[in-house]
């Protein structure tokens, strides 16, 4: 595996495919004031961020909870406040998880700082994957580089099945083995869903940024926000945004001069 010192400081961001670590160009990163309603869980994870960039004891996080309350985006969003003091984010998928010893190799010579990131991360009982990611976590003979931590997102606390598929004959070892894998990140934040009201307050931050709720008034948009959210059984912040983008786009379109003409051949 072979990549760059210079890549490592002139990019943000990574993927892990394979033997190779590709620079994400134009990575995704969120304003940290965009995401509302997780003010604990972005202390604690800023905090021991903080710590990790200036080489202090950090430990491994997992967010874990409900879908679309800004589990990943929290994570991508350390880049704007870290990124300039040496903090690189390395995307890392499941299957590429037995290339992570070879990475390691690569990481460990760099004086950057750098998170293995595992976004929406978990494993079903028939997997075995998830033994050589805890061994890596916490366990195995080779020493991870002191200048790598691990965070991960996952909608299950325990990153597997509540139930296993299957009866089992040692019910005890099952509970044990999984959640092993889960107590070896040092610090689990939970995400939980929205209420209304903190939903309809995430849609109203992000029109107030993009201007339109200076032409138009809130109480105008809110039944539109509630139905919206409703229809899809979610009041998520990822519901927000997408309710956020299909309102400001009509509202745009609806003011041009000349309206689109959806009859056009």
């Amino acid at each position: 595996m072979k990549v760059s010192e210079r890549d490592l400081k002139n990019f943000l961001a990574f993927r892990l495919k394979g033997d190779s670590l590709e620079p994400v160009a134009h990575p995704s990163v969120p304003d940290p004031d965009s995401l509302l309603f997780v003010d604990r869980q972005k202390e604690i994870l800023f905090r021991n961020t903080a710590q990790f960039v200036r080489g202090f004891p950090a430990n491994d996080v997992l967010l874990w909870g409900d879908r679309g309350t800004g589990k990943s985006s929290l994570v991508r969003s350390l880049l704007k406040p870290f990124g300039k003091e040496g903090l690189r984010i390395v995307q890392v998928y499941r299957w590429d998880i037995p290339s992570l010893t070879d990475l390691y190799e690569i990481l460990r010579r760099s004086d950057l700082r750098f998170i293995l990131f595992f976004d929406d991360l978990s494993f079903e009982p028939s997997e075995t994957d998830f033994k050589v990611l805890k061994s890596l976590l916490d366990g195995d003979i080779e020493e991870r580089p002191e200048n790598v931590l691990v965070y991960a997102t996952s909608n299950r606390k325990n990153l597997m099945p509540s139930r296993w598929e299957e009866e089992d004959k040692f019910p005890q070892e099952t509970l044990q083995e999984r959640t092993s894998l889960a107590e070896r990140f040092g610090i689990r934040l939970g995400f939980f869903a929205f209420t209304p009201d903190q939903y309809l307050e995430i849609v109203r931050n992000y029109l107030e940024k993009s201007g339109v709720l200076e032409e138009i008034r809130w109480e105008e948009v809110k039944k539109e926000a509630i139905s919206w959210a409703r229809e899809r059984g979610s009041f998520s912040g990822r519901v927000a945004l997408q309710f956020a983008k299909d309102f400001e786009g009509r509202f745009k379109l609806e003011r041009l001069k000349e309206p689109y003409n959806f009859d056009r051949t």
